[in-house]
């Protein structure tokens, strides 16, 4: 099992920047791709952006291309994503995410494990 545990949501206005925190713990970090999935209320949960067990693969959604960026910490079992010029479109709850591969992790089917989500409200 792996325990996942994100931080670092809230409330910013339009513009501003967040960046959001999963540690995980229970099995090796090293061994998961990890990935960043939102949902905003009535919507689907959608992948956000995903990031290889080494760090050097990355991928995002084109709605937060240029603007949000995933790295991870294989000493401090971290991921983190950096979420800069935020719009009020990207209020949602926030969900860290592992899998066995970075282009698996992007699939909510296939997560393996999640979070519990952070909230992240922006304002216009």
């Amino acid at each position: 099992q792996v325990q996942l545990v994100e931080s670092g949501g809230g409330l910013v206005q339009a513009g501003g920047s967040l960046r959001l925190s999963c540690v995980a713990s229970g099995r090796t970090f090293s061994n998961y791709a990890m990935g960043w999935f939102r949902q905003a209320p009535g919507k689907e949960r959608e992948s956000v952006a995903a990031i290889s067990m080494s760090g050097s693969t990355t991928s995002y959604t084109d709605s937060v291309k240029g603007r949000f960026t995933i790295s991870r910490d294989n000493a401090k079992n971290t991921v983190y994503l950096q979420m800069n010029s935020l719009k009020p479109e990207d209020t949602a709850v926030y969900y860290c995410a592992a899998g066995p591969a970075i282009n698996i992790v992007r699939i909510k089917q296939r997560v393996t494990y999640w979070g519990q989500g952070t909230q992240v409200t922006v304002s216009s």
